[in-house]
């Protein structure tokens, strides 16, 4: 590692344990109006990432909406992300009791009977819609811890202090090696994980393809997996932020599957039951991410200018949608 690159990560870890310092010890509206100023700056500082969003909401939600109402989308998706990561940093102030009314739980009728009683494992399935870092740390708090994996950091140093934030409710985290057995053993035994479906893989990893908004997208299975073959209980969950600086979490009745759904079946199930929550509140979804890294050769349909023929994914195609 060059010299440079060292001072970097030093300077970023100082920057990001003085954050996770200073953030806890503001209100909840200091929070939100911290986050609307950052998004604000980030939305029109990110030339790069503006472009991805504003090309990802055309090619998504169709050419019918107008420029400003796209720039709209865009602006608020950025206000969302700098919510959900100011908010991340003031867990440990939202875990302490007095705190806790911030975050609104609803569960589904019958959870207690469906998990609990038959002691089903279960994946409380997310995406990056509104508050994601609350979506998981909510979890302890509803009677049932979740593992969760972790992101992996160019700074390792950055590791631990995120892994401490993400704990902090009783989640546990753990690394990416070996966690698909992991997660897999802890459903087996009537445990839960945490999973992001709409995460944007390499075709040459532990992906499947499936179609979202009349477009394909390459995302991981893991939680088809952990559902076929640990007979886990797939648990769409959504938080949205709220006006007053809390949020509620909406953990949904579990989906059902064909006993003889394929993993690829399973993990376009769960995504049909998402996107029309995204189309209903599009600003709080994660534009600027590359969802659609890979289109098939020769389509004519829309895709995103950064999106690319890829041998590998044609494979992919092939054995999973027999393309």
């Amino acid at each position: 590692m060059s010299l440079w690159k060292r001072i970097r990560h030093r300077i970023e870890a100082a920057s990001v344990r003085l954050l996770a310092w200073l953030i806890p010890r503001l209100s909840r509206g200091r929070c939100v109006r911290l986050a609307n100023a950052l998004g604000e700056i980030a939305f029109r500082l990110d030339r790069r990432g503006r472009a991805v969003a504003l090309a990802n909401v055309e090619c998504a939600l169709g050419v019918a909406l107008s420029t400003e109402q796209r720039l709209e989308i865009v602006r608020a998706s950025y206000r969302n992300f700098a919510r959900t990561m100011i908010d991340l940093f003031w867990a440990p102030a939202l875990a302490r009791p007095d705190n806790r009314h911030w975050l609104r739980i609803h569960f589904w009728e019958g959870h207690v009977e469906l998990l609990d009683v038959q002691k089903r494992g279960a994946v409380l399935l997310t995406l990056h819609l509104g508050n994601w870092e609350w979506a998981s740390l909510s979890a302890p708090w509803g009677g049932h811890p979740c593992i969760a994996v972790a992101e992996e950091f160019k700074n390792p140093a950055l590791a631990g202090i995120f892994r401490s934030l993400r704990e902090r409710t009783g989640q546990t985290i753990i690394p990416q090696e070996n966690s698909m057995m992991k997660m897999l053993r802890t459903v087996k035994r009537g445990g839960c994980t945490a999973l992001l479906t709409d995460l944007s893989l390499r075709p040459q990893q532990a992906s499947t393809v499936i179609r979202a908004f009349g477009m394909e997208m390459c995302v991981s299975m893991l939680h088809a997996v952990l559902a076929q073959r640990g007979e886990a209980a797939i648990v769409p969950a959504m938080c949205i932020p709220d006006a007053d600086g809390g949020a509620t979490i909406h953990y949904l009745a579990p989906l059902k599957f064909p006993a003889d759904a394929s993993l690829q079946q399973i993990s376009q199930m769960c995504w049909d039951h998402f996107e029309p929550h995204i189309r209903a509140r599009p600003g709080l979804w994660l534009w600027p991410y590359k969802h659609f890294r890979y289109k098939p050769r020769g389509t004519s349909d829309a895709y995103p200018f950064y999106a690319n023929e890829s041998g590998a994914f044609e494979k992919l195609r092939r054995k999973e949608l027999g393309a």
